[in-house]
């Protein structure tokens, strides 16, 4: 699967650089391209210089609403973020057909912080007119969560959030959730924790979108899951994971023997079962319309009982799930790709909703009560002369 991918806002666009370097990965490993076209778009251009993967010209790292910030950000107000993604979106959508093969993508992948400001506001802007000038292709957006004490901290950044979420949800294809504080090392330095952070929010989509785009016969899979099927299976709230077994290589004791046979099956299970537990946002799978796996591990250590038991074992886990896999035969570990789409209801979005429709009274109320206050320092010095 081919995606042109734009990050936006300064979260959104250091996503998109790890996409960039996913692609380059790509292309150094198994010969193959995914990401044709990644851009960065942002109202702060320090944040566009510290970028390292994307290219440094004016097409691919775009700076939005230059006038009204003066390439500074709009501190975390998301209207403002809006209203300029609203004026500059031309300047976006024209950069897009500076794409090589553009007409050979798939379809878009937007990404932004939910709790930031351009971000957050200029995510549902950028989707709405993508979809209108591209009706034909798929627009997806990548959500980021924010961390637990942005959350306890920073009542913007909740109100934001559900705003995003809820704008977004109206205008994508489907929503991918990205919760932070799951990916979070705690006794890292903060870099270290947001570099490693925005590799693992990427490397699940590695051999998800390279499966499809594979040209060598021996790593074409027996069952093949390319753009149709991840276009088939993602709609609404969707969750992405990934989990990994290493294989040890054993003496052959024969096809007949049930240890190899079990320790076969054993690696899938765990894999099947790290991915659900590495899931990009806490949710439960009994709510999942639509699910996709992928079997990435050596030809040799994919065979029919072992799909059948990790077929089995997600089905139980997700009873009313359309449920779609395939296999991958590369590598020399057993990787499995999971995503759970269609999501009926997902506690993190309940949420955000619940505790943004208690303070939107409450920051109302404080703005009043500021408007009160001026009013009557105004009042007390009307008397007083001033020099203009």
């Amino acid at each position: 699967m081919k995606l042109v991918v734009i990050g936006l806002g300064q979260a959104g666009s250091r996503v998109a650089d790890e996409f960039a370097r996913l692609n380059k990965r790509a292309l150094s490993e198994r010969g193959v391209e995914i990401c044709p076209g990644v851009f960065a778009v942002n109202t702060d251009a320090a944040d566009l210089s510290g970028l390292t993967t994307i290219k440094p010209d004016y097409q691919h790292r775009i700076l939005i609403g230059g006038r009204r910030t003066g390439g500074h950000g709009v501190g975390k107000i998301n209207e403002l973020g809006a209203e300029i993604a609203r004026e500059d979106a031309d300047k976006v959508v024209d950069a897009l057909r500076a794409t090589k093969r553009f007409y050979e993508t798939d379809g878009f992948l937007l990404i932004g912080s939910a709790g930031g400001g351009t971000g957050s506001g200029s995510l549902p802007i950028m989707i709405k007119h993508v979809k209108e000038r591209y009706a034909d292709k798929p627009v997806y957006a990548v959500a980021i969560l924010p961390f637990e004490h942005e959350e306890q901290n920073e009542e913007r950044a909740v109100y934001n959030t559900a705003v995003c979420l809820k704008s977004t949800y109206s205008v994508a294809d489907a929503v991918f959730l990205i919760d932070n504080q799951r990916y979070v090392r705690k006794d890292y330095s903060l870099r270290y924790n947001l570099n490693k952070i925005n590799s693992l929010i990427v490397e699940p989509f590695y051999n998800l979108m390279c499966a499809g785009e594979e040209k060598k016969a021996s790593k074409v899979g027996a069952k093949t899951v390319d753009a149709g099927d991840i276009i088939q299976t993602l709609s609404g709230w969707t969750a992405l994971g990934w989990g990994q077994s290493r294989l040890k290589m054993q003496i052959n004791l024969g096809s007949q023997d049930f240890r190899s046979k079990s320790a076969e099956t054993n690696k899938g299970i765990q894999s099947m079962d790290a991915a659900i537990a590495e899931l990009s946002t806490r949710c439960n799978p009994k709510d999942a319309g639509r699910a996709l796996y992928i079997i990435t591990a050596p030809a040799k250590e994919i065979n029919m009982d072992l799909v059948k038991e990790l077929t089995d074992w997600l089905k139980t886990l997700a009873p009313n799930a359309v449920i779609r896999n395939g296999d991958y035969p590369v590598g020399r570990t057993l990787e499995i790709t999971l995503l759970i789409s269609e999501l009926s209801d997902v506690e993190r979005v309940r949420e955000f909703y619940n505790r943004s429709t208690e303070l939107v009274p409450i920051i109302k109320q404080r703005q009043e009560e500021a408007r009160v206050k001026l009013q009557s320092i105004d009042e007390c010095g009307k008397d007083i002369p001033t020099v203009f």
